[in-house]
């Protein structure tokens, strides 16, 4: 790589490469920022400070269902179960999960905690 070097009072200012090194190099410091964020994200993973949503539950997700009936699918609990410990009934549960019914913020971070999920993923 051959570098024109443009001086301003003496002293270099800017520094002029080709453009296909200009490209490189920014490939490199976009590879060195995605590293990072990768070894950031580990990190905060094995300190237990960051949750993983299984793909499958993305999906289908994605694709409309529930996710109050994802997430309780994955936790193995039935309706009742999980009604019991988020304080509240079934029929109330069921509506949410059928979409009849929203639930309120409350509600969902009571469910998302009998869940063991943080509740952003539950109230979107």
């Amino acid at each position: 790589m051959k570098a024109q070097i443009i001086e301003k009072d003496g002293h270099p200012e800017f520094a002029v490469i080709p453009y296909a090194d200009y490209e490189h190099f920014l490939e490199l410091i976009e590879d060195e920022a995605d590293a990072r964020a990768v070894a950031e994200f580990h990190a905060d993973y094995a300190a237990g400070k960051a949750f993983l949503v299984p793909d499958d539950i993305l999906r289908r997700e994605l694709a409309g269902e529930s996710p109050v009936k994802l997430w309780r699918i994955q936790r193995n609990l039935t309706q009742d179960e999980l009604a019991g410990r988020a304080g509240i009934s079934k029929p109330y549960l069921s509506q949410i999960e059928t979409g009849k019914r929203q639930g309120t913020v409350d509600t969902l971070r009571a469910i998302a905690r009998a869940l063991d999920v943080p509740p952003d993923v539950l109230i979107g």
